[in-house]
C-alpha cells in the first residue's frame, strides 16, 4: 500500500480540503503514474456537489490526468517506466459487452468504471481521481502522451478534447461542411479547434458579443450573436452540424431551426431540465439530434495522436492545488479561458 496526498470533497456543502488515502499495491497489468497535471472539469463540481446523484465521500475528483510512469506491473507490455501517460474519464469497463468489444468502452452495457466516484469492479473500493499525487491504472485503460506538446494543455484533452473530437469524427465532419459551435467554454473552444482543423467552415454561436475576438483567434471563421433575432433569422437552415456544448437550460428548437436538410445537432451538455423538441422541427427537414459521451480508449488515443501531429492543445490557466475552491467559484461564473489545470507539484 502507498500513501497518497490529495484534495477531496468530504460532503456536498463544504469546500474541498486536503485528504490522504492509500492505493493498493500494483497489480501485474497496472501502471503507476506520478500525476503532473490534472484538468478541472465542470463534471468535478457537479459530482462533488451531488448534483448528479449520491456521491461517494470523501470524493477525490479529476479525470483529465497526465503524468509520468513510475512503476509497471510484471505483465505490462505497452508502457515503460519514465514514459508520459494519460488517464481520462474511466479506468475500467466490463470488456465483454458489444460496446466494449466495439471499442466504445464509455458506453459499456454494465456501466464504465469512472476514474473517480465509482467502485473498482467487483469490490467496494472507491476510485479516486486526479486531484492526487499518483494513480494506478490497468494498462488497457491508459493512454500514451506525446512529449511534443505542453503537458498542462494536454490534460483537458482527456475529457474536453475527446468529448468534442468523437462526435465530429463520427459524423465525418470535414471540408465542405458548415459547423456551428454553441457555447464558448471548455468544450466549445476545443470544438472550434477540431472542426476548423478538420477543414469545416466554423461559426461560433454565442449570446455574448465579447466572445467574438476569442472565437476567431481559436479558428472560427464567423461569429453569430444568438441574442439578436435578426441574426438568428439569417441563419435558418444554415448548418450541416451544430455541436451544442451548453449545459444550462435553453431552447433546443431555436437552434434546430438553424440546421439544413439532413442536418444534425450533437448534444454534449446535459441541462438539469428535460428539453421539449417539437417533432415537426425534425420531420420537416429530416433533421437529427444525437448525444455523444467522450470516446473509447482507441479513439481517445487517436485524438491524442492527432493533437500531437497538428499541435492542438487546450487553452488553460494553471493553478496550484490550494486554489481549487476559488477555481470552482470562477468556473460557475464562466471566468476562465478555457480550462483550469492543477499543477500537482503544488500538492507535494
Amino acid at each position: 500500500m502507498s500513501e497518497i496526498k490529495a484534495y477531496a470533497a468530504y460532503d456536498a456543502e463544504t469546500p474541498l480540503k486536503p485528504y490522504t488515502f492509500e492505493r493498493d499495491e500494483l497489480k501485474e497489468k497496472e501502471v503507476q503514474i506520478e500525476i503532473l497535471y490534472s484538468g478541472v472539469c465542470h463534471s468535478d463540481i457537479h459530482t462533488a456537489k451531488g448534483d448528479w446523484g449520491p456521491a461517494i465521500y470523501p470524493l477525490v475528483p479529476g479525470h483529465e490526468i497526465v503524468g509520468r510512469i513510475t512503476a509497471v506491473g510484471s505483465a505490462v507490455t505497452k508502457f515503460k517506466v519514465g514514459e508520459l501517460a494519460g488517464v481520462g474519464c474511466f479506468v475500467d469497463s466490463c470488456r465483454t459487452c458489444p460496446s466494449c468489444q466495439a471499442g466504445d468502452e464509455q458506453l459499456c452495457d454494465e456501466g464504465m468504471t469512472g476514474t473517480y466516484n465509482s467502485y473498482e469492479r467487483g469490490t467496494n473500493i472507491p476510485t479516486y481521481g486526479g486531484y492526487s499525487t499518483s494513480i494506478t491504472v490497468d494498462e488497457e485503460y491508459t493512454l500514451h502522451v506525446s512529449d511534443k506538446l505542453e503537458l498542462s494543455g494536454v490534460a483537458p484533452l482527456l475529457c474536453a478534447g475527446i468529448t468534442t473530437y468523437s462526435p465530429l469524427r463520427y459524423l465525418n465532419v470535414g471540408k465542405g461542411h458548415k459547423v456551428g459551435v454553441l457555447g464558448l467554454g471548455g468544450l466549445g473552444h476545443m470544438a472550434v479547434k477540431f472542426a476548423a482543423s478538420f477543414g469545416a467552415e466554423v461559426t461560433m454561436l454565442s449570446h455574448s458579443p465579447s466572445k467574438e475576438a476569442d472565437a476567431k483567434k481559436l479558428g472560427a471563421h464567423h461569429f453569430a450573436l444568438t441574442s439578436d433575432p435578426e441574426v438568428m433569422a439569417s441563419l435558418t437552415s444554415k448548418f450541416d452540424v451544430i455541436l451544442n456544448t451548453v449545459s444550462a437550460e435553453h431552447d433546443y428548437n431555436a437552434y434546430l431551426n438553424l440546421l439544413n436538410t439532413n442536418g444534425t445537432m450533437i448534444i454534449v451538455g446535459i441541462p438539469n431540465s428535460p428539453a421539449i423538441i417539437p417533432a415537426a422541427t425534425l420531420v420537416m427537414k429530416r433533421r437529427s439530434i444525437m448525444g455523444s459521451l467522450i470516446g473509447g480508449i482507441a479513439e481517445t488515443q487517436e485524438m491524442l495522436d492527432y493533437c500531437a501531429e497538428h499541435n492542438i492543445i487546450s487553452d488553460v490557466e494553471v493553478i496550484n492545488m490550494d486554489y481549487i475552491n476559488e477555481a470552482y467559484d470562477r468556473m460557475n461564473k464562466s471566468d476562465v479561458k478555457y480550462r483550469f489545470v492543477i499543477d500537482m507539484a503544488s500538492l507535494k
